[in-house]
C-alpha cells in the first residue's frame, strides 16, 4: 500500500467514504451527504490552498482507495498560520488494519514539511478507535467539550487533540 495525492479519478471513492460517514457514524457532524461536484470543488480547495489531500492506495483495482485524509486551516486568522486541523476517514474494510495511521503520519510530515507547528484533531468522544490512534501517534487530549453537536437526535461531546510537531 502507499500514500499519494488523490487525483480527480480517485473522487467518486473519496465521496463514497466520505457519504458512509455522513450517513452511519458521527465521525462527521454533517447529515447531509454530499456529491461529486462538492468533492471537487473541496479538492480544488484544498490543493489550491497548497493543502495536501492524500489516499491510501492498495494497488491496481476499482477499489484500491481505502481511506483519504487531509488537513486545512484551524482558524481563518494570522495568529492561527502554524496550526493546522486534519481530517482522516478509512472504508469500513480497511479500518483496523493500519492505514488510518499510515494516512495520519503522512499528514503529520506534510504539515512538518510545510513549517506548521500543531496539528489538531476534533474527535467525537464516543470514537475510540480515532481516540486511540492519535494517542498512540503522540497527540494529546487538549480539552473536552460536552454536548456541542448533535446528530441522530443525540447530543455529540467533541475532543480536541493536538500534536506539537
Amino acid at each position: 500500500m502507499k500514500i499519494r495525492p488523490a487525483i480527480e479519478a480517485d473522487l467518486p471513492t473519496i465521496l463514497e467514504i466520505y457519504n458512509d460517514a455522513v450517513l452511519n457514524s458521527t465521525a462527521i457532524w454533517i447529515e447531509t451527504p454530499a456529491d461529486l461536484d462538492d468533492r471537487r470543488a473541496w479538492l480544488a480547495a484544498r490543493t489550491s490552498a497548497g493543502f495536501p489531500v492524500l489516499v491510501a492506495d492498495s494497488g491496481p483495482g476499482k477499489a484500491s482507495v481505502l481511506g483519504y485524509g487531509s488537513f486545512g486551516e484551524f482558524r481563518a486568522y494570522e495568529g492561527f498560520r502554524y496550526t493546522v486541523e486534519h481530517s482522516v476517514y478509512v472504508t469500513e474494510e480497511a479500518q483496523g488494519r493500519g492505514v488510518g495511521k499510515m494516512l495520519l503520519r503522512a499528514l503529520i510530515e506534510e504539515a512538518r514539511g510545510m513549517g506548521k507547528r500543531v496539528m489538531v484533531g476534533a474527535i467525537d468522544a464516543s470514537n475510540y478507535a480515532s481516540l486511540a490512534l492519535h494517542e498512540t501517534m503522540g497527540f494529546e487530549e487538549t480539552g473536552r467539550m460536552p454536548g456541542v453537536g448533535e446528530k441522530f437526535g443525540k447530543r455529540l461531546d467533541m475532543v480536541l487533540v493536538q500534536l506539537v510537531l
